[in-house]
């Protein structure tokens, strides 16, 4: 029988880690946190607050509140009598490696570990534990957690379909769009389309093609559009008006292959460091970040309250 999950324990609560508490507890669930760093408790109470009106806009659930939030004193507190367990530690495996051997041991030997990881894969997470590694799987959200739908889910070699199906199910039942990894990669999916797009956009200043400020504004005012509506492959199956994607391939695939092919491949030098660097300062000179991140966090909450409802749209 699945668990039934009332209390998660967010451990690692940077922004990650805070936007899945913030989103926990909007879903009327108990949430028990804990990070080592100094002030982590206030920082994380400061940013739920912040998170909290967006939330409240896209819907809490019945007994959602702020008061539902403990900070424990140590990680295998955190956990001890949670039912699901979120992990967001940073990146790095030596740390990843005695954090999640503390989790394996005090968590309760039915209860889900996932790992936040944008890179490391669960079969080696699974290799940091001893006792439960069929429990051990990646849970990738996107950032801002508590409002992006998206969380990729990648069960390792040993994490038993029980417990794939039952963390996908519950993410659903937080709102998020849950995506399987079939197969373990670096980067996982979403992160690799990016990288791809990075490393053309990359290539594309390197050679002086264009500045930072003009590629943002040609996926902001183009495809980017159509991104945050439909995939890769269904807009290039609406291009192709009747003959669908057949179409398209048929047609734009020969072009489209030599354009592949005479893609750049850069490597991250100093020197092109510096030139990304100094493009974006040139991009946001005049630019309020503040002012910038709350307008993009708006025009999301907008996003997805529109797409809402809308049945056609994958």
């Amino acid at each position: 029988m699945t668990r039934r999950i009332e209390t998660v324990a967010i451990v690692g609560t940077g922004v990650i880690g805070a936007g899945w508490a913030a989103l926990c507890l909007a879903r009327g669930l108990d949430v028990s946190a804990y990070d080592p760093a100094p002030y982590a408790e206030r920082r994380l109470r400061v940013a739920i607050d912040a998170a909290w009106p967006a939330l409240t806009r896209l819907g809490l659930a019945d007994g959602a509140s702020r008061d539902r939030l403990a900070f424990a004193s140590s990680a295998a507190d955190a956990v001890e009598q949670a039912d699901f367990v979120q992990e967001s530690g940073p990146e790095n495996p030596e740390l990843k490696q005695s954090l999640l051997a503390e989790l394996d041991a005090a968590a309760l030997a039915d209860v889900p570990i996932a790992s936040s990881s944008s890179g490391l894969m669960p079969s080696q997470l699974q290799e940091m534990t001893d006792q439960h590694p069929e429990r051990i799987l990646v849970g990738h959200p996107f950032n801002p957690a508590h409002l992006i739908p998206l969380v990729e889910v990648v069960p390792g070699k040993l994490t038993t379909p029980s417990v794939t199906h039952s963390t996908s199910a519950f993410y659903f039942s937080l709102g998020k769009r849950p995506v399987l990894v079939r197969h373990e990669v670096p980067g996982h999916i979403t992160n690799r389309l990016q990288a791809a797009l990075w490393q053309e956009a990359y290539s594309l200043v390197a050679r002086g093609v264009a500045t930072v400020a003009d590629i943002d504004a040609a996926i902001t005012n183009g495809p980017g559009l159509r991104w945050a509506l439909l995939g890769p492959f269904a807009n290039q199956h609406l291009s192709g008006g009747a003959g669908g994607l057949a179409h398209t391939l048929e047609h734009l695939g020969p072009p489209a292959q030599e354009w592949m092919a005479d893609l750049g491949r850069v490597h991250l030098t100093p020197a092109l460091v510096d030139l990304l660097v100094a493009g974006m300062g040139a991009e946001l000179r005049c630019t309020d970040e503040t002012a910038l991140v709350a307008q993009r966090d708006e025009l999301l909450i907008h996003l997805i309250l529109q797409k809402r409802g809308l049945t056609a749209l994958p």
